[in-house]
């Protein structure tokens, strides 16, 4: 017989696969909010503030930022896959609030539930690939999940835009995200197991005193200090984190607004961003070039990059070039993304992994609403 809560990518594939379907659900029902929504809001419901429009994007930060910090916490006491049920239970409304609301701020209030649904559900799914990984696959792992989850966000905007430009603005485009959220319920009610008994056995195996990732037995409150300030590597993560999704926003909101003013239709705005979410596949081998070198050179490399891409679309002119500039913040992204995620996991006991991975979490993607 097998002993159980053995770690490792090829041992756990059914597991791990199941978690890169629930993290690629995760992406699609970003998607498909990135493309439609910014561009609804002015053709839709006539908003022509950029700070109005851009609402939706902070509601959903400010909220993603709390349970990305709470659901680790959480996930840490209760276990990772009633968590994970809670996030897509939660995404369950998005479509019919996009498809019936009578105004924008009602878009709004609706993406609090996106910010739910993407701090806890994409968080579990995260730490469960971590678990079930191991320590020698960590950046392989974070790669991988990174990598679906943001070809999900992909091709979840490339496929609204092109209904949106089939049919209409809404509410076509939301019956294929009510179908993602459902099928995605399923399968995390259904079929997902429970990793926690894998970060157990994983302190477990490590003798006594040997961990250099700090005390299995914090507090709560020591855990955030700890990650926020205290541990100058954590520190480090959760600012480069906080400025990557900073500029994640930026495409998001910006790219899709300044594209339009610029003559693309939605459909050739769909691909621009989609480009940049694409690039992010990527992380499957940067994650694991992070197993190999190490983090730290991905990450600068990826941050200067991801800066030069954004910066240059500004500066030139024409859909193409649009497209490669795109690309190249993308594969920035796609260099720093894993390997900060596998920063925060090398520094955290595997007993507070999740806090510790939510309280980076919390930092880098309070950039949303920042």
């Amino acid at each position: 017989m097998k002993p159980k809560h053995v770690q490792g990518i090829r041992r756990n594939w059914r597991q791990f696969l199941l978690q890169i379907v629930t993290v690629f659900a995760v992406g699609l029902t970003m998607g498909a909010e990135r493309n439609v929504v910014p561009v609804m809001g002015e053709e839709s419901f006539g908003v022509t503030s950029f700070l109005v429009i851009g609402s939706f994007v902070v509601s959903f930060g400010i909220v993603k930022v709390v349970l990305d910090l709470y659901s680790g916490k959480w996930a840490d006491a209760y276990g990772r896959k009633p968590i994970l049920v809670f996030g897509w239970v939660a995404a369950l409304p998005i479509p019919f609030i996009l498809i019936f609301a009578p105004n924008w701020w009602w878009v709004t209030a609706g993406n609090v539930l996106l910010g739910v649904n993407q701090g806890v559900a994409w968080s579990m799914s995260m730490t469960s690939k971590i678990e079930l990984a191991g320590p020698t696959e960590r950046g392989l792992a974070a790669g991988i999940d990174e990598a679906f989850g943001y070809t999900g966000v992909a091709i979840g905007a490339w496929l609204t835009g092109v209904i949106a430009a089939s049919y209409s603005l809404r509410p076509e485009p939301f019956y294929f995200l009510s179908l993602v959220v459902i099928l995605a319920t399923l399968i995390a009610v259904l079929f997902i197991e429970e990793t926690r008994p894998y970060a157990r056995a994983e302190s477990a195996a490590e003798p006594d005193g040997s961990s250099v990732r700090g005390e299995s037995d914090l507090s709560f409150g020591e855990i955030v200090k700890r990650a926020t300030y205290r541990d100058r590597t954590l520190f480090a993560a959760a600012q480069a984190g906080h400025i990557e999704n900073f500029v994640d926003t930026l495409v998001w909101i910006a790219f899709p607004l300044f594209l339009v003013s610029q003559g693309l239709n939605v459909a050739q705005v769909g691909v621009v961003v989609g480009v940049h979410s694409a690039a992010y596949f990527l992380q499957v081998y940067t994650g694991r070039l992070g197993d190999r070198v190490g983090r730290k050179p991905p990450i600068v490399a990826g941050l200067f990059l991801a800066g030069a891409g954004v910066f240059g679309v500004v500066l030139v002119e024409g859909y193409y070039a649009w497209v490669v500039l795109s690309g190249i913040a993308g594969v920035g992204m796609a260099l720093h993304y894993p390997n900060l995620i596998s920063v925060a996991s090398d520094a955290a006991h595997p007993l507070w992994r999740s806090t510790g991975l939510g309280v980076y979490r919390l930092w880098r993607d309070l950039g949303y609403a920042v």
